[in-house]
């Protein structure tokens, strides 16, 4: 069983380098050929001179990026690449900070041994920021399902079959937004409980305009959803307010509508042609280690 570990970067080495050091060693009562493809997305950092070596993984690459397309487009470059390029049965993509914990591998391999052709997600049952960032995710999924009918608990970190990367690098969505993607190609997907870790290193780069436009991105994948919803909403209210119309109590409509302006300026980012070219992007690519 081969294993493929995408890890998507930008100026984060320190971390990288202690994540694979940390994947290494989880990975290594497993029955199954792991390699790492880690994907710079143009850094600005210098990068060490070496990764240090590693027993349990079998390769390790870099692969750098041209121009920045954040962190998002590269994992969706990086599923684009693995599935043109190499020879895998499985990919589990991850952040490169640390956030993603290397011991929950074992849990995804444990799932996949039962059921080879389901893709597993990491459920987040407990998270590491501030109360703040809680409360925003929190608020983030209650939106997310109002608006959707979809209750997505997961990111990047999961664990999908070969079939799931064809269908994912064939959707528009994974260009905009990976976890939504997923659900809107997967029915049925199985998860591991996944406890969210802390940074290795430095504070984390996710201001709050990136959160929200994040947020919005994920629910931009399911528009049609939002459409119809906000439709049925703005009926039912106007049914409500009709015999008590002003300025004030139409508000809640006016809101519905810039959201949903939003939300179809967001989906715009599901460019296939771009996707489509993504991996001209690519300046070179870096063989740390190959066995």
């Amino acid at each position: 069983m081969k294993i493929k570990i995408l890890i998507p970067i930008f100026n984060d080495w320190n971390s990288v380098k202690l994540l694979i050091k940390n994947i290494d060693i989880a990975i290594k009562d497993i029955n199954a050929d792991f390699s790492v493809i880690i994907v710079n997305d143009a850094s600005t950092q210098e990068k060490p001179d070496n990764i240090l070596s590693f027993k349990s993984l079998k390769s390790i690459k870099i692969i750098n990026m041209i121009s920045n397309r954040g962190h998002g487009r590269c994992n969706a470059a990086g599923l684009k690449y693995i599935y043109e390029k190499e020879d895998f049965d499985y990919v589990i993509p991850m952040d490169g900070d640390g956030e993603d914990r290397p011991d929950e591998i074992i849990q995804f391999v444990e799932k996949i041994i039962k059921n080879p052709n389901i893709s597993v997600v990491g459920k987040r049952v407990k998270r590491s920021e501030n109360n703040i960032f809680k409360f925003c995710y929190e608020v983030h999924k209650i939106i997310t399902y109002i608006f959707t009918g979809k209750l997505i608990r997961f990111g990047h970190f999961t664990c999908i079959p070969k079939s799931v990367v064809k269908k994912m690098i064939n959707e528009k969505a994974t260009w905009n937004c990976y976890s939504a993607s997923l659900v809107k190609i997967t029915k049925i997907r199985d998860s591991i409980p996944s406890i969210r870790g802390k940074r290795y290193f430095d504070l984390s780069k996710m201001s709050f305009y990136n959160l929200i436009t994040h947020s919005l991105s994920i629910i931009s994948v399911f528009k049609i959803n939002v459409i119809i919803r906000s439709l049925g909403f703005i009926i039912l209210y106007s049914l409500i307010i009709q015999n008590n119309f002003s300025i004030i109590t139409s508000f809640p409509i006016v809101l519905i509508i810039i959201f949903n302006i939003l939300i179809l300026k967001l989906s715009q980012r599901e460019n296939m042609q771009e996707y489509d070219k993504c991996l001209e992007n690519i300046s070179d690519i870096e063989v740390i280690k190959n066995d």
